[in-house]
């Protein structure tokens, strides 16, 4: 799968983390930023993962920054975009299952190295339910 990658500084040391997580499973990643840990703006990074996604050149993205929540709040701006900040498993699994999210959020200063990689593996590896849940996405 090829999955957009990114984030601002607050999540940059979890990004390395989910980074190599994604070259274990053999996903295509393009990575959007930041490089290093100095500040930047995250709607910038926000937009290049979005744009990503909904263009169909990724089939998701993940993003990262100091809690997730701003992250998310940008990238739910976006039309064609499902975000769901997850911290833990269920629901990373939930927002797929039941929500189709395309893009997972995930806060650096909030969750640890081992929690980001159960989530993103579950996020990754669940699909979409489709019935009754394709009819309220489609009311977005």
């Amino acid at each position: 799968m090829k999955i957009a990658l990114g984030s601002d500084h607050g999540g940059f040391g979890l990004k390395e983390t989910v980074l190599t997580v994604l070259q274990q499973l053999g996903h295509e990643i393009r990575d959007c930023g930041t490089m290093d840990g100095q500040s930047v703006d995250y709607p910038q990074i926000v937009d290049a993962v979005c744009e990503l996604v909904t263009a169909g050149t990724c089939q998701r993205g993940i993003m990262i920054c100091g809690t997730g929540i701003g992250v998310s709040m940008a990238a739910n701006r976006r039309r064609g975009i499902r975000a769901a900040l997850c911290t833990e498993g269920f629901s990373a699994r939930m927002s797929r299952e039941h929500n189709d999210a395309n893009v997972l959020c995930l806060g650096g200063r909030t969750i640890g190295p081992g929690q980001a990689e159960e989530i993103v593996r579950i996020w990754l590896s669940t699909e979409f339910a489709g019935g009754r849940h394709l009819r309220r996405i489609q009311m977005f």
